[in-house]
C-alpha cells in the first residue's frame, strides 16, 4: 500500500526478441554509482529476456502512453507483439542492446548487477549506464531538464493519474526568505 509509483514501461531482449512490459515496483537505490531496481514476477515472459542479457531499459511513461502502459500489463510479449499492437517505437539502445522507448520523456539504460529472489517477485538490481532524454524537454535558454513538463503518470491502487500541481521544490519548508 505505499503508493503513488511510477508506471514505467521496461523493454529487454534485442531484435525480434525485443519486447516490454509495465512495472510498478521500481525505484532508485543508489546514487554513486547510479543504481536502480525493478521486481518481476520469474513466469513474466520479460523476465526470461532480462535474465538472460542481465540489461533492461526503465521508459517512464506519460498521460499519452496511459492505453499502452495498461496494456501491456496485462498481455504477454509471449503471444503478442507489444510493438505492433500499442503502436509504440523501438529506439536502438546506447550502452545496452534492448531498445528504448521513443515516445517516453525519460530512458534509462541499466545493467543487472544482482537478482534477489524474494518471494512472488525477484528483484533486479541494476546499476545506471545511461540515461536519453527528449530534447522536447530541455530548455533551451537554461539547459534544464524539465521533466516537470512531460505529463507524466503514476499508478496508485488500481489507478493510473497523471502527476499535477507542482508544491514546492526540495528544500522549500526550510529556505529562508529573501528580504
Amino acid at each position: 500500500m505505499i503508493y503513488p509509483l511510477p508506471a514505467v514501461l521496461v523493454s529487454c531482449g534485442a531484435g525480434d526478441d525485443a519486447s516490454f512490459f509495465t512495472v510498478a515496483w521500481t525505484g532508485t537505490i543508489c546514487t554513486n554509482p547510479a543504481m536502480c531496481y525493478i521486481s518481476v514476477r520469474p513466469e513474466r515472459h520479460s523476465y526470461a529476456l532480462i535474465k538472460e542479457r542481465m540489461e533492461f531499459t526503465i521508459n517512464l511513461t506519460t498521460a499519452n502512453m496511459a492505453k499502452a502502459t495498461d496494456w501491456a500489463g496485462v498481455r504477454s510479449g509471449a503471444s503478442y507483439n507489444k510493438w505492433q499492437e500499442t503502436g509504440l517505437s523501438p529506439e536502438p539502445g546506447v550502452k545496452v542492446q534492448c531498445p528504448s522507448i521513443a515516445e517516453s520523456p525519460l530512458s534509462i539504460e541499466c545493467r543487472v548487477r544482482e537478482i534477489v529472489h524474494l518471494g512472488s517477485h525477484d528483484m533486479f538490481i541494476a546499476e545506471v549506464l545511461n540515461v536519453l532524454a527528449q530534447e522536447s524537454l530541455i530548455d533551451a535558454e537554461t539547459g534544464a531538464f524539465r521533466l516537470d513538463k512531460a505529463g507524466l503518470m503514476a499508478y496508485s491502487h488500481g489507478g493510473y493519474f497523471e502527476l499535477g500541481t507542482k508544491l514546492g521544490t526540495f528544500g522549500w519548508s526550510v529556505k529562508k526568505s529573501k528580504k
